[in-house]
């Protein structure tokens, strides 16, 4: 059995950070593509990372199989086989001309937990990690989580048709040509059963600001942040000469646009002061180029909305939000809003106990840490959302993600990685159902 104890120096020690940072400049040189790293969804370059961190893992003795979606897997057996497992788990594909860390640190770190595991002795139960496919949007033109889902039986036709960003390939295809087993995917048909997992924990660089300001190396996620995307709002007015009609006479698409932005601003502003969680952003802001001119007022423009909180109710009531501005700004402009169809994902929260488990063993450790929700979505959502009892430790990193900029430092990645080390040796002797 495995005791994780304040007394103990750590279990990512010197061996296994060399390891880390030798993991993590291979794959910088296997994925630069002159600009950043790209790691396409089910794609080449994704593979070979994959491969990279199999033959990593069994070099170090540990268990490695591909699941029938091309996910890599990979465990340490615990003493008692039958009991549901301890898992970790992070993305391997990246966006176009991104960053090195954006999912790979979760993988790496993951691989490290198993292997201070290994070192220390056998654990009551297995411990995993996952390596998974498709987590980014950016390849497929929006659906997401791929490999995870398809874990748990959820890829829809949809998804499966969706057509990469190229214009040649359906993710479908991609998929078939990876070696995935497409009638199994196809017919929906789960590869694990949420109750074989005993818990959940994803490591990944925080996306946002917020660690950077609090000066903090770690952050333990109590929810993720569910969105509401219209991808493409229109509103129509009426083109008019910009010198020959009065503003009483005119029916201006731009700033009937403005006006709903800046309404939905300040409703965002009174929700923040009641306490709600929500974000909200809006761009991609286009007028018809046949018709746009500095002497012409705008009858048309396009832009899209996207608002994310951690609660569904809120969601639901900022989309009621949207709808009422629209008929009244509408009403009062003499224009019209299409909202178009939404595409949505469900917040995601996290199991009490388990983050409470990660700030115990964040305490112990001596790593300061902050308690936050995750506004970027993740493979973790997949899990909680199906009954695995989950949370996520942030990494602190610079310049944001999804771009070429990433920068985590070394020892901050070594922080979390020891608390997800920790958290998963101690998750292994805790008893049944102590997370749900």
């Amino acid at each position: 059995m495995l005791e994780a104890s304040p007394q103990e120096s750590g279990f990512v020690g010197p061996g296994l950070r060399a390891l880390s940072l030798e993991l993590m400049d291979t794959l910088r040189e296997m994925s630069f593509d002159g600009v950043g790293i790209s790691r396409e969804t089910y794609g080449a370059k994704e593979t070979e990372a994959l491969e990279l961190i199999e033959t990593t893992a069994r070099r170090y003795g540990l268990e490695t199989a591909w699941d029938r979606a091309r996910n890599l897997r990979i465990w340490l057996p615990g003493e008692d086989t039958s009991l549901p497992v301890v898992a970790t788990g992070s993305h391997m594909d990246s966006v176009p001309q991104g960053g090195n860390y954006d999912g790979a640190a979760g993988v790496i770190a993951g691989l490290a937990a198993l292997i201070a595991a290994k070192e220390q002795g056998q654990a009551d139960r297995t411990l995993e990690l996952y390596a998974l496919r498709g987590e980014e949007s950016a390849w497929f033109g929006g659906p997401c989580y791929f490999g995870s889902r398809a874990i748990f039986g959820l890829l829809e036709e949809a998804d499966l048709a969706s057509k990469h960003r190229d214009g040649k390939v359906t993710l479908a295809q991609q998929m078939a040509a990876c070696g995935v087993d497409m009638d199994l995917v196809e017919r929906r048909k789960p590869l694990r059963r949420p109750e074989e997992f005993h818990a959940w924990i994803e490591l990944h660089i925080e996306q946002g600001p917020v660690l950077l300001a609090k000066e903090s190396p770690v952050g333990i996620v109590t929810g993720i942040r569910g969105n509401i995307r219209h991808r493409r709002v229109i509103c129509r007015g009426q083109p008019a000469h910009s010198g020959a009609v009065p503003r009483w006479l005119r029916h201006d698409a731009v700033l009937a646009m403005s006006e709903l932005l800046m309404r939905l601003d300040e409703h965002w502003r009174i929700l923040l002061a009641w306490g709600e969680d929500l974000v909200f952003t809006a761009g991609i802001v286009e007028t018809d180029p046949r018709e746009h001119a500095v002497s012409r007022v705008p009858g048309y423009v396009s832009f899209a909305v996207e608002y994310r909180s951690q609660d569904a109710k809120t969601l639901e009531n900022f989309s009621r939000i949207l709808e009422t501005e629209c008929q009244k700004i509408g009403g009062e402009r003499g224009v019209t809003f299409e909202l178009g169809d939404a595409v949505s994902s469900q917040p995601a929260r996290m199991s009490r106990p388990l983050v409470a488990l990660a700030e115990e063993q964040a305490r112990a450790a001596g790593i300061d840490y902050e308690i936050m929700p995750s506004g970027a979505g993740h493979d973790t959502a997949v899990f909680a959302n199906s009954g695995v009892p989950s949370t996520m430790i942030f990494v602190r990193n610079e310049h944001g993600s999804h771009n070429p900029d990433e920068h985590m430092e070394m020892d901050d990645f070594y922080a979390g990685a020891e608390v997800l080390a920790r958290v998963m040796i101690a998750a292994a002797g805790a008893e049944e159902d102590s997370f749900k």
